[in-house]
């Protein structure tokens, strides 16, 4: 064996030292709940992470449903089209006379 198959696959069995058995069990005890306690993580971040999917579909289901409304109030407005005779229409408001339809077309 050379000195790069020994960084690779270690000593072999002959570098190892048995555990006895009370060091096996307490290493055996400390993974266990290592594994609970990488489960438990795991799990209140997947509860964060579905709660933030779903704030996220409800902020955009509420964009969508806006943009719906706004397309169809603009295809169910009306324009005001300017008569064919010149003739402007004036209100009266508060005592002051208000004109409309003076503005020249294009702007």
């Amino acid at each position: 064996m050379t000195q790069s198959d020994r960084l690779i696959f270690g000593p072999g069995p002959a570098g190892r030292r048995p555990a006895n058995g009370l060091v096996a069990s307490i290493m055996w005890l400390g993974g266990l709940v290592a594994t609970l306690a990488a489960m438990a993580v795991g799990a209140v971040l997947a509860v964060f992470t579905a709660a933030a999917v779903a704030v996220i579909a409800v902020f955009a289901g509420a964009l969508v449903f806006l943009a719906g409304l706004a397309m169809r109030a603009r295809r169910t407005m009306t324009a005001r089209t300017r008569r064919s005779d010149d003739v402007i229409e004036a209100r009266k408001v508060d005592g002051t006379w208000v004109a409309y339809g003076w503005e020249r077309p294009g702007r």
